[in-house]
């Protein structure tokens, strides 16, 4: 797949010449303009959501452009849920047990991502910390629930994460995970009944026009399915405009690796999109020192 393809059946939310927003629906090759926005249709039964695509029949004018799919939701993450991220995480670590603990255990790490108004669009750029050192893009299946908790599609998704911020302190998590332009998700989601997993999953960097790390990973290969994860997210928090959980990552660059302001990142997700930012730096460096942190 490449950035422009679209699967069918997939939505995507879009601006228009006008300034307005919309959501449409690939059907027949073409983008056809629906009525409700993502949140009205995760407030239904997906049944009724599905019929409601289905029927959408007025097609989508040039000129749109294409906007993080999401509306009201908000953007959770797991972690741990590969054996990569449990090794890697662990290697990093001042507290290394705590992932090899949590990798194993019944309840999953779920952490708070990004609210919908902070989530990067395909083509926008994601942000790497001036105050960290050592950073990553992780490419992740994303799964959208609707309000009873029902799978109701998936997403490509990019969690940006600061691995020496978090690898100083378990608890500087929020700092390494929560900060401008860390979430990107595009560009379309692809309904459940539309497509099957597992989902091959490939990333690319380019730097300066050149490939600098390509890596593969599945889903097939995640500890925990999408059940799991929805219903320990779902055990004491209502969504009532639905949400987003990324999955966690199988493909980490090794300790020599950093993203840097200019590179392009690259999240294929085979069935679901090709979702791909640009870096830039964000933020200040409250240390007094060179605006990066030694590894």
């Amino acid at each position: 797949m490449s950035p422009t393809d679209v699967p069918e059946g997939a939505i995507r939310r879009v601006g228009l010449p006008d300034g307005s927003t919309r959501w449409t629906v690939r059907r027949d090759g073409a983008d056809h303009l629906l009525e409700d926005g993502l949140a009205d249709l995760l407030a239904l039964p997906r049944a009724e959501a599905r019929a409601r695509l289905e029927a959408a029949d007025h097609p989508l004018e040039p000129g749109s452009r294409v906007l993080a799919p999401v509306d009201r939701q908000e953007v959770w993450a797991s972690g741990v849920t590969y054996a990569r991220s449990r090794d890697e995480r662990m290697a990093e670590s001042t507290e290394a047990s705590v992932y090899d603990r949590v990798y194993a255990a019944e309840r999953p790490e779920l952490f708070f991502k990004a609210p919908a108004w902070r989530v990067v669009a395909p083509g926008d750029a994601i942000g790497v910390r001036a105050d960290s050192g050592w950073d990553v893009p992780e490419p992740e299946l994303a799964l959208v629930f609707d309000a009873a908790g029902e799978l109701f599609g998936y997403v490509a998704g990019n969690d940006v994460s600061s691995r020496s911020i978090e690898g100083e302190n378990p608890l500087y998590l929020p700092q390494a995970k929560v900060y401008e332009a860390a979430c990107a998700l595009g560009p379309a989601i692809v309904p459940a009944w539309a497509v099957d997993g597992p989902f091959p999953i490939r990333l690319e960097i380019e730097r300066d026009g050149a490939a600098v790390f390509r890596g593969d990973t599945t889903t097939a290969d995640l500890t925990r399915s999408a059940e799991d994860l929805g219903a320990w997210l779902f055990a004491a928090m209502p969504f009532p405009d639905g949400v987003v959980l990324l999955t966690g990552t199988g493909i980490v660059p090794d300790e020599s690796f950093s993203l840097t302001a200019g590179d392009v990142v690259r999240v294929a997700i085979e069935g679901v999109g090709v979702l791909e930012n640009p870096v830039r730096a964000v933020g200040r460096d409250l240390r007094g020192g060179t605006g990066r942190m030694e590894r």
